[in-house]
């Protein structure tokens, strides 16, 4: 996480968090702290929210009877959270997540399981379009507590240069 103050007045700072596009460097590897473990409400409540009605995410005797002896955690939840593991290193200043590739979830996640992510910098470029910023591609890979692949998957996002990010520029922010 990449953490700073920024000067508002004598002797007073503002926390901030994130990275500016310079601030990439492409083989860089983040490992996003603290890990989550995932709970059975966890699952129950983004099952609901997304309306996902397949009986494997929530009914325990369904469960029982699977394959796997027990409820799967629903895939995007495990998507969304490790997403949110990688905001304040990767995207905490983004302007837009331009879009995701190569989605892939690799083993099941269970509730009790504890999820740790990391995201390696692919590329970055300047943006063609809009000076002052720059697209920046990462490779997201999360792993459960014993070091099991999980899901992992590529984010292009847009990044604001150095003095370009909204904060930059909101005095009371």
């Amino acid at each position: 996480m990449v953490q700073g103050w920024k000067a508002i007045g004598p002797q007073r700072y503002r926390e901030t968090f994130g990275r500016y596009f310079e601030d990439f460097t492409v083989g860089d590897v983040y490992e996003h702290r603290p890990g989550k473990t995932v709970t059975e409400q966890d699952n129950h409540l983004f099952t609901l929210l997304t309306l996902n009605t397949h009986p494997i995410h929530f009914d325990r005797e369904f469960g029982a009877a699977s394959e796997f002896g027990r409820n799967l955690v629903v895939s995007p939840y495990t998507l969304a959270l490790l997403i949110g593991m990688s905001v304040t290193d990767c995207s905490q200043k983004a302007i837009a997540n331009l879009g995701m590739e190569a989605v892939k979830f690799t083993a099941p996640v269970f509730a009790g399981d504890t999820l740790y992510a990391e995201s390696e910098v692919l590329a970055k470029r300047a943006s063609c379009s809009r000076p002052g910023q720059g697209v920046v591609t990462i490779l997201t890979r999360g792993h459960k507590q014993t070091g099991e692949l999980v899901c992992a998957f590529e984010r292009n996002m847009l990044i604001p240069a150095r003095g370009e990010a909204v904060e930059d520029r909101i005095d009371n922010y």
